[in-house]
């Protein structure tokens, strides 16, 4: 009897995972990716300690999924966050969770890990096919590749497509797919940035003077939403781990009204009223700036950010802490899609059944970043990706 085939298109970690389960259940995979190596952002992210997944349990963890929290409950629950760990340390790469809850390789890299990974695959007659493109679909069901400039019709008995969304282009994921999906009557839905930042109207000198400083303790705000953590002064505007947090609704809220105002409070663990106090003190011969840096426990570039959004700081105590307590910070535009750590958009989820199969193109599935979710950074982000992979690739795998 003729071993089953599948077809992987994107070696990311989705695509990967994809792959293991469909070779697991005795399929013959072939993964083709259109860059020279594999999993190239997997790689980049790595270069934080790569964050694989977070440590809360899964009723705190999958609302931040927001609005496709219900459908991918049931796929993260397939591949949880102990399961990931789990699959690590079978890879050699035990795990830790950090203070924050983030869960990371006790080695801290990306690399140990990938290099693993591909050993196994290998070993379960994964082949890997580098610089092989996706260029559509022909009308007998076969995909079109692009190996090394030749137009090449690939026959699969199943395929998964792995192929990201459109943040970090130069490492592989450029949205170039869509057309081709939608040309099948898939309903594709427009990339966004997310977790992104955001442009800023800086004065020449601020921007000159303090671009890539930190913002810290910093507690950012922002239509009722707060969060706790920091941001990076750039030449542009505002990045950083607090930031990315509430750009999905900056982003949404920029889209719809043309900007939208961030709330700083500079002093997170100072309530207003003790801050006042401190503020209501003398100043003596003190300037301004040494006595914000005195009183109030301000970082210079604290200090220049008040004079930013208000050139003439309040004279009174408890204007100056209400004002030290919630600078308002106008964004006027994301940074390019280009350089945000995800995207939004993709493959809208109702065109995909249960087991992430494509409704309208029996046979072929869709899972990770390719699909229209978004989540902040902090784990969520691999957790699912792999996640969807995982289902995708056992769904595939049971439909042969």
């Amino acid at each position: 009897m003729q071993k089953r085939t599948a077809a992987v298109i994107g070696a990311g970690p989705a695509g990967l995972m994809a792959a293991e389960e469909m070779a697991k259940a005795g399929l013959s995979v072939t993964v083709y990716d259109r860059m020279p190596s594999p999993a190239r952002k997997f790689l980049m992210a790595g270069r934080g300690g790569l964050n694989l997944t977070h440590s809360e349990p899964l009723d705190h963890f999958l609302p931040r999924y927001g609005a496709a929290a219900a459908r991918l409950a049931p796929i993260i629950e397939a591949f949880p966050p102990e399961r990931l760990r789990e699959w690590s340390a079978e890879l050699g790469e035990p795990t830790f969770a950090g203070s924050s809850g983030r869960v990371f390789p006790k080695s801290f890299k990306a690399s140990p890990l990938l290099r693993a990974w591909l050993r196994r695959l290998e070993a379960q007659g994964v082949r890997l096919k580098t610089r092989c493109a996706l260029q559509g679909f022909d009308g007998d069901g076969a995909i079109i590749v692009d190996e090394h400039g030749v137009r090449t019709p690939e026959r699969a008995d199943v395929c998964v497509l792995a192929m990201g969304g459109a943040s970090w282009p130069r490492l592989g994921s450029n949205g170039g797919w869509a057309d081709m999906l939608r040309q099948q009557g898939v309903d594709v839905h427009p990339f966004k940035p997310a977790n992104c930042g955001f442009d800023v109207y800086w004065s020449t000198h601020f921007s000159e003077r303090f671009a890539g400083s930190p913002l810290k303790p910093l507690r950012l705000s922002f239509e009722g939403e707060s969060v706790r953590g920091e941001a990076m002064v750039t030449r542009h505007g505002l990045e950083g781990g607090g930031v990315y947090a509430l750009s999905a609704k900056l982003r949404d809220a920029i889209e719809a009204d043309g900007a939208a105002t961030l709330h700083l409070d500079l002093r997170p663990d100072v309530d207003v009223d003790a801050l006042a106090q401190k503020l209501a003190r003398s100043r003596d011969k003190q300037s301004m700036s040494s006595f914000l840096r005195k009183s109030a426990g301000l970082a210079s570039v604290a200090i220049a950010l008040l004079r930013e959004v208000s050139p003439e700081l309040p004279a009174e105590p408890e204007a100056l802490a209400a004002l030290v307590k919630a600078v308002p910070l106008r964004l006027s535009a994301t940074r390019p899609i280009e350089r945000a750590i995800s995207s939004a958009g993709g493959v809208a989820l109702d065109e995909l059944d249960e087991g992430l199969m494509l409704k309208k193109m029996p046979g072929v599935f869709a899972c990770g970043e390719m699909l229209d979710w978004e989540a902040p950074t902090g784990g969520y982000l691999l957790q699912a990706s792999m996640a969807t992979g995982f289902v995708a690739g056992r769904a595939a795998a049971s439909r042969v």
